[in-house]
């Protein structure tokens, strides 16, 4: 079943690499100073970076681990990884470990795994054998099958409580399933109800959320509290200019007046330090990262590959803009990493396993043109 065919190595995609090291690395770069700190007598430093290169160096293996299986067996264990991602999520109220005033991991002991994650990463893969095997546009019988075996998770990580993670989960089918072809009537039904669930929706939300949506109008009633962290992001931001204050030089990081700086606020942290271009640049990467994912789509040799590089397109799309905006100050905070630039372990290594999907699909779509598998 996991047998390996050398040939495929002659094919291997490096540019996908190459863009995914490379910003993994201006990731641990950009960890390194915010893990600094300036102190009365120096520089101290928490080790967030070093840990980052260890999770970095899991990915690896994960990335190839998941590149050498032939991604065509991945659909025949596609529902048996949801159920065992749906099992380890069941677990994480009764035996999850809480962090930050929500309980979102399991202790491993030497390391604290996050199953949503893995809910990521099994959903695509399940969602991806489904739309393979249709062979029409996706109607209300079909459509509301993806969305019963989606929601089941997401209601499990909303009450986490994680509803950025659940969002993003919702998001990345909707746009496999707008890739795959929607019949008008659904499109028109959707775009009509979900404005009007949007205030039921108010009523059943914490108190901590609908704050937050308050803060994202007027972050000035909130500074002291609950708007703090989007003010000083926007002040770090901004304070960067052009050009940026340089290397561990940022005064709002290093200074401790931005919180969260290693995981939600890591790009106010480049931007202080790198300045408008710095950030424009990063973005440009983004891009081309985004690009080389969707030239595999394009050159997929099946149904399947074509699905699972798209679900992945959506993945990495929606948390780069989702972040970026939430920095900004356009979008409320709901706690999305920035790919491969926020501190996580579990997020870090799940992230390199898709990045090793794609270049499978890749190298593969050589052997289907060759003949032989």
């Amino acid at each position: 079943m996991f047998s390996i065919d050398r040939r495929i190595f002659s094919h291997f995609n490096w540019q996908l690499l190459g863009i995914t090291l490379i910003l993994f690395f201006i990731g641990v770069v950009n960890l390194y100073s915010a893990s600094s700190l300036k102190v009365e007598h120096g520089v101290r430093f928490i080790p967030y970076y070093k840990k980052q290169l260890i999770w970095g160096a899991g990915g690896l293996v994960a990335f190839f681990l998941a590149m050498v299986i032939d991604y065509r067996r991945f659909k025949e264990i596609a529902f048996p990884l949801y159920i065992l991602s749906l099992l380890l999520l069941a677990l994480v109220p009764f035996m999850g470990k809480t962090i930050s005033g929500a309980r979102r991991w399991l202790d491993l002991g030497f390391f604290s795994f996050q199953p949503t994650e893995l809910v990521k990463l099994s959903v695509i893969i399940w969602v991806s054998a489904y739309l393979s095997n249709l062979n029409s546009p996706i109607g209300w019988k079909d459509f509301f099958k993806i969305l019963g075996v989606v929601l089941v998770p997401v209601a499990l990580i909303v009450k986490q409580p994680d509803l950025g993670s659940g969002l993003n989960i919702l998001m990345l089918v909707g746009g496999m399933m707008l890739f795959y072809g929607l019949k008008k009537r659904i499109i028109i039904t959707v775009l009509i109800v979900v404005p009007l669930l949007c205030p039921i929706a108010w009523h059943f939300m914490k108190d901590y959320q609908k704050t937050r949506i308050r803060v994202l109008f007027n972050p000035e009633k909130y500074k002291l509290k609950e708007g703090y962290n989007i003010i000083q992001s926007k002040i770090a931001i901004g304070s960067g200019k052009m050009w940026g204050k340089g290397f561990l030089e940022g005064t709002q990081s290093q200074l401790r007046f931005l919180p969260e700086k290693h995981t939600d606020f890591v790009f106010a942290v480049f931007a202080e330090e790198w300045g408008f271009m710095g950030c424009l640049i990063l973005l440009l990467l983004c891009c081309v990262f985004l690009y080389q994912i969707s030239k595999v789509v394009e050159l997929s040799k099946d149904n399947f590959g074509a699905y699972l590089c798209v679900g992945i397109f959506f993945y990495f799309f929606w948390q780069f803009f989702i972040n970026i905006c939430m920095v900004l100050g356009v979008l409320p905070v709901v706690g999305i990493p920035l790919p491969f630039l926020s501190y996580g372990g579990s997020s870090t290594i799940v992230n390199f396993s898709l990045m090793g999907l794609v270049s499978n699909v890749s190298m593969r779509r050589f052997i289907f043109k060759n003949g032989f598998s």
